[in-house]
């Protein structure tokens, strides 16, 4: 190890980052366990800093400050307060410090895990309500047709509306508050890209459910929002997607769950798309 380096220590299910000063001690963004919001960042013992575990060093490829050039900009920010998990950690203070960039690698591997997990959990959810909402109960034809009725105004078509626009403002809220918040504390580029991500981000969840819309208009042979025309257009959309065939759901369930789950994969994926994009590109 350097002065200058970034380095880190597996903490089991996560790793703890800082910027090696070369005199035993190390900067980092770190708070007392279970008090993260009042976290700062702070220069510590490095024997603290490893807490009895082996340290690594983490390598870079690109364009990175001089040694001396990192320590200064770590020691700018010592006491620093304003901890965010997703969007402001000790991984991505570190890499701020030697390269300039405001990113973790940690965050980058989270987001599409916890979007699936997210997915999933609206076409779930949708389908407990559908199957209880009606008044035919179950996931037939018939239960998942007058559940969706049930469920929103305008028919059945309304139900999907607003089943997929819940789990899209989901999304958004979720991606918003957390990886793409604002923070006055981070760099104009930085704050510029976040926001792009948050109005890529909604605009794709409203598109998406708009657009579940039109597909089942579209793809069903009974074409249109008449009863036949949804039950179709769904069955379809659960067959061409792959869900029935993975789930060995009907194609018509199956079709309900990715017409709703599409507008939270659409917020997340476009939403931190744009965002990885603009600051990729500054």
């Amino acid at each position: 190890m350097a002065r200058g380096d970034h380095i880190y220590v597996s903490r089991g299910l996560y790793t703890h980052h800082g910027i090696d000063c070369g005199d035993g001690t190390v900067i980092h963004y770190t708070g007392e366990p279970g008090r993260k919001a009042e976290a700062r960042v702070r220069r510590d013992p490095l024997a603290r800093f490893a807490n009895g575990r082996p340290i690594h060093i983490r390598g870079y490829s690109g364009r990175t400050y001089p040694p001396e050039e990192v320590v200064r900009r770590a020691e700018r920010r010592l006491g620093r307060r304003n901890y965010k998990l997703s969007g402001n950690n000790c991984e991505h203070f570190a890499t701020w410090c030697v390269c300039g960039e405001h990113t973790s690698k940690q965050v980058d591997r989270a987001v599409p895990r916890a979007a699936a997990a997210q997915a999933a959990g609206a076409g779930g959810g949708a389908l407990m309500i559908v199957s209880s909402a009606g008044t035919v109960s179950g996931l037939s034809g018939s239960g998942v047709m007058s559940g969706l009725a049930a469920t929103g105004l305008g028919g059945a078509a309304g139900g999907v509306a607003t089943l997929a626009g819940s789990a899209g403002a989901g999304a958004v809220l979720l991606m918003n508050s957390t990886v793409l918040a604002d923070n006055p504390e981070l760099e104009a580029s930085e704050r510029k890209a976040r926001k792009n991500g948050r109005v890529a981000s909604t605009a794709a969840a409203a598109l998406s459910t708009a657009g579940g819309v039109a597909a089942i208009s579209a793809m069903g042979t009974t074409a249109g929002l008449s009863a036949a025309g949804i039950s179709s257009g769904l069955a379809a959309i659960g067959t061409a997607s792959g869900a029935a065939a993975a789930t060995g759901a009907s194609a018509m369930v199956a079709g309900t769950a990715v017409v709703v789950a599409a507008p939270a994969i659409a917020a997340t994926a476009i939403g931190f798309g744009l965002y990885k994009l603009t600051r990729w590109r500054r």
